[in-house]
């Protein structure tokens, strides 16, 4: 049980707006980088916050000597999980998201194996395969929103390798409902708490709820089909999962897989088309850095085709990943509330506050990173960066545990479509950033041209 925030402490937090609550929300819903930027300028490095729906005050930080002390803090003294009690209605009770102390420690543990050693390779042959079936039915001569096929190539790669689920009525069936959950949480307004209820056959909550139970009753399902035909031959993270146990030997239950899973896709579907869409966008508008990419890739494997091996030794295409999620995170922050008093940038907060590191804030900190507002990947080559100044995917034991498995699949994706695809921007559009429910996105899906689709190199190989 958390601790709760007391009023009477607010004279002892940092300076921020007294803007009613609601009034916040509202800016933070519609203009959160706008928000946070005035408020950085108007109130300095440390400043507070406060949500409307029972959100206790939040004290920002951008600073990396303050954002070590929270992410290098004991984690039964900061509460991410608390932090993250918006997301229960999507995830479940037993996401590793919303659990603390040493419950999540336990679970984290369990969790962790899946997404490292030589089974990423095998994974990345699936994400190339993906990604060139969709690549090779992109239209040509007319603008349209690379988001979407991003997000099918995402959803895809996780069915596959997550779920374990490649074809079948069931599957198909599982991939609507998917995608349309994902759909209507992109909308912002589903964070609100007071929205987050059945009002009606036809509201977005009751739809979610709908749609909910049918994506569980699929899962269950196949859960018990998975134990009655066995495990053998597959490497996918549920069947892992499945067979995992905890060190007192128990297994996850149904409702701690199902909650799990709806974890993983949550986390690691709109995040990651997100942050390739991002990543595009921003290389479109570079030639120079296009250029780069292709030389390495040259210097990488000449004509061979490029599999998971070769794109992991293409140093200058991780650094271009890398800049593009400094100067555009997906996410603004990631919160710990308090569990006592503690000394946090040299500041004494007191207990039931939430303390935030702001991903935005620090990557655009001009003492830590010069010319922020410039997309310059060399400075990942140049300089070893702290996991204090650079954190989009969180930090310290919170940590995204798919981190290595996203930028996996960012430098296969990527480099796929950039080895094959002759693409620009759309004529006349500027991206622009915009809020889908919990990440900052480019504007209009990223609207592209594409002009030219070369055939994969693997598929050209075969046909000498």
């Amino acid at each position: 049980m958390s601790v709760s925030y007391d009023p009477a402490n607010d004279s002892r937090l940092p300076p921020g707006p007294w803007l009613p609550a609601a009034a916040q929300v509202a800016w933070w819903l519609a203009r959160p980088v706008s928000m946070l930027r005035a408020f950085r300028h108007r109130y300095g490095k440390t400043f507070t916050m406060r949500l409307a729906g029972g959100v206790p005050p939040l004290v920002v930080f951008s600073e990396p000597h303050a954002v070590k002390d929270i992410f290098t803090g004991d984690p039964h003294d900061l509460y991410a999980g608390e932090a993250n009690r918006v997301l229960e209605p999507l995830v479940g009770v037993n996401s590793l998201l919303l659990l603390d102390g040493d419950r999540h420690l336990a679970e984290r543990k369990l969790l962790l194996p899946p997404f490292h050693g030589q089974r990423m390779l095998a994974y990345g042959e699936v994400m190339k395969e993906v990604a060139d079936a969709d690549i090779d039915h992109w239209p040509l001569g007319k603008p349209f929103a690379v988001h979407e096929h991003l997000q099918a190539v995402t959803l895809d790669i996780i069915m596959r390798t997550v779920f374990g689920m490649s074809s079948g009525p069931t599957v198909e069936r599982l991939r609507e409902l998917l995608t349309h959950t994902l759909d209507v949480i992109s909308n912002p307004l589903w964070l609100l708490p007071f929205l987050q209820r059945d009002l009606g056959r036809l509201t977005p909550w009751a739809e979610l709820t709908r749609m909910s139970e049918e994506i569980d009753a699929t899962l269950f399902a196949e859960f018990e089909r998975r134990r009655v035909e066995g495990f053998e031959g597959r490497d996918d993270i549920l069947s892992m999962l499945m067979q995992a146990r905890y060190e007192d030997g128990s297994a996850l239950g149904d409702a701690e897989l199902r909650d799990e899973m709806m974890t993983l896709l949550v986390a690691g579907h709109e995040t990651t088309t997100t942050a390739m869409a991002w990543t595009l966008s921003l290389v479109l508008q570079r030639p120079d850095v296009r250029s780069e990419i292709a030389r390495e890739r040259h210097e990488v494997c000449g004509n061979d085709p490029l599999d998971a091996q070769a794109v992991g030794k293409m140093k200058y295409l991780d650094a271009v990943m890398r800049e593009a999620l400094r100067l555009k995170p997906v996410l603004p922050m990631v919160g710990r509330v308090l569990q006592r008093e503690m000394r946090i940038g040299g500041i004494d907060l007191p207990p039931g506050v939430m303390a935030v590191p702001s991903i935005y804030l620090t990557h655009h900190n001009p003492d830590v990173w010069p010319d922020p507002e410039r997309f310059e990947p060399r400075r990942f080559l140049e300089r070893k960066v702290t996991p204090y100044e650079f954190f989009p995917f969180g930090g310290g034991v919170r940590r995204c545990i798919g981190m290595a498995f996203a930028l996996f699949e960012m430098r296969i994706v990527l480099a796929q479509v950039l080895d094959r695809v002759d693409l620009s921007l759309a004529p006349g559009y500027k991206p622009k950033l915009v809020r889908r429910a919990i990440t900052f996105a480019p504007s209009r899906g990223l609207p592209v041209l594409a002009r030219a689709v070369r055939p994969s190199r693997r598929a050209t190989s075969a046909a000498a």
